[in-house]
């Protein structure tokens, strides 16, 4: 503490950013006092646990345990983790912190997205392994802004740039301004980016994060996107995160490329003189076994699974292959030190706690259980032997809910909450009528 008060001052901070993710992945946080931080980080900070008990929108759920009308909706307790300082840049003088929720005892809150990765990893490490993770997330951007895209209800929307320009040069050269801004402004809230170009699309690009070990590495990736719309406002654009914002163009990814390293002596533990290892081979066999029934904690949304579907550079089932970017998990052979899994299922829509916990676990339990991966696919949207997966929200929750390998990594709280998160949010959506309906039943039917 003495440490990072010191930090603070050097720096000239005048306030501080404490905030933690949602069960969607949406930063919920505050502004305090210097004061009222120092007191905070030595005990622990009030936050009123209604995060938890409202959904994206903040309406709230009608449907879980853990808070509500019968609890009143009092303040949780959270504590400061002291490891995630950063400085903002496009922020001057403010300094920001992660919070780890906890429960009335103070021990970790068993529904906090952040919490079930830190207990995947420890059980991980139990085993003998750290965890190395890097997300990639393509995004949209627009020349709009929050009150724009809400005037035109969404549609009409102006791309930052026009035409299909994947690997675009020139595109993103035209938009240096805002492009270069991006990558130096994440730079300095200690979130580097390794690779930043344009994908196919009108204003689409892809960013990758360099890799990190453990939960800074989800920290990174959940950051990342309100670190993105902030600093893009200040330069007129809006940017979507969306799986499939526009049914005529491609979705958005958020892969997560994985290893595991060996706590001993740090090798890679993919990596077997330029083979990949054993156990590569059984995490591959257990994500394509398991893929399909923790789908809800990749794919949390009505829209993931708009994505899913075969011809749009997303995976339909739970296929592998190596160097290959038709299936669901890529197996990437290289060096001793590049030898990875590319999980290329979640979209930029992801939780990144949860879509890595999840991908961690399937994994883990492969090698545990000695599951060999079934045959490799040429064509992933050909690949018949491979496990399908759900393709609506509604089933991958309900195979979420039946799943015994969920409930014993993830914890029996943690699923029943989710679970009742996700069946909102799919009751939410029955209620909806689409632009769709209306141009094919309006006037027809």
């Amino acid at each position: 503490m003495k440490e990072v008060l010191q930090k603070l001052s050097e720096a000239g901070v005048r306030r501080i950013k404490v905030a933690a993710t949602d069960i969607d992945g949406v930063l919920r946080g505050k502004y305090v006092s210097l004061g009222k931080f120092e007191s905070a980080a030595s005990s622990h900070i009030g936050f009123c646990d209604v995060i938890f008990g409202w959904d994206i929108g903040d309406v709230l759920y009608d449907n879980v345990r853990y808070t509500g009308w019968h609890t009143g909706y009092p303040d949780g307790r959270a504590s400061v983790d002291l490891s995630t300082l950063r400085l903002i840049p496009w922020e001057p003088g403010t300094a920001f912190f992660l919070l780890d929720l906890q429960s009335k005892s103070g021990d970790p809150l068993p529904i906090s997205p952040r919490q079930v990765l830190l207990r995947v990893l420890e059980r991980a490490r139990s085993m003998g392994c750290a965890v190395k993770l890097a997300a990639e997330y393509e995004f949209w951007l627009f020349k709009e802004t929050p009150q724009s895209v809400r005037e035109k209800d969404f549609r009409r929307l102006v791309p930052l740039s026009c035409g299909m320009f994947g690997y675009s040069v020139l595109r993103a050269s035209q938009n240096s301004a805002l492009v270069l801004d991006l990558i130096d402004q994440l730079e300095g809230f200690n979130i580097p980016v390794e690779g930043f170009h344009t994908e196919t699309g009108p204003g689409v690009y892809e960013a990758a994060i360099a890799v990190d070990e453990g939960v800074a590495a989800a920290d990174k990736a959940a950051l990342f996107k309100t670190a993105v719309k902030e600093i893009a406002a200040r330069h007129n654009a809006i940017p979507t995160f969306m799986a499939k914002w526009n049914a005529a163009l491609p979705g958005s990814s958020g892969h997560i490329h994985q290893s595991l390293v060996s706590i001993e002596d740090h090798r890679n533990l993919f990596f077997d003189d330029g083979r990949p290892s054993e156990s590569m081979m059984r995490y591959i066999g257990g994500l394509c076994e398991f893929l399909p029934e923790l789908m809800a904690m990749i794919g949390p949304t009505i829209n993931s699974y708009k994505r899913t579907v075969p011809g749009t550079w997303a995976p339909v089932n739970a296929s592998w292959g190596e160097d290959n970017r038709t299936t669901a998990i890529r197996s990437i052979p290289g060096s001793a030190k590049s030898t990875r899994i590319e999980l290329r299922l979640p979209a930029a829509d992801m939780n990144p706690y949860l879509a890595m916990a999840a991908s961690i676990a399937a994994g883990l339990e492969g090698i545990e259980r000695k599951l060999d991966p079934p045959a490799p696919a040429t064509n992933g949207y050909e690949a018949t032997h491979a496990r399908a997966l759900p393709r609506d929200l509604a089933e991958a929750t309900a195979l979420l809910r039946a799943s015994s390998m969920a409930r014993d990594w993830f914890g029996e709280e943690f699923v029943d909450h989710y679970a009742c998160t996700r069946e909102w949010e799919v009751r939410q959506a029955q209620h909806a009528v689409t632009d769709w309906e209306l141009s094919r039943y309006f006037e027809s039917i």
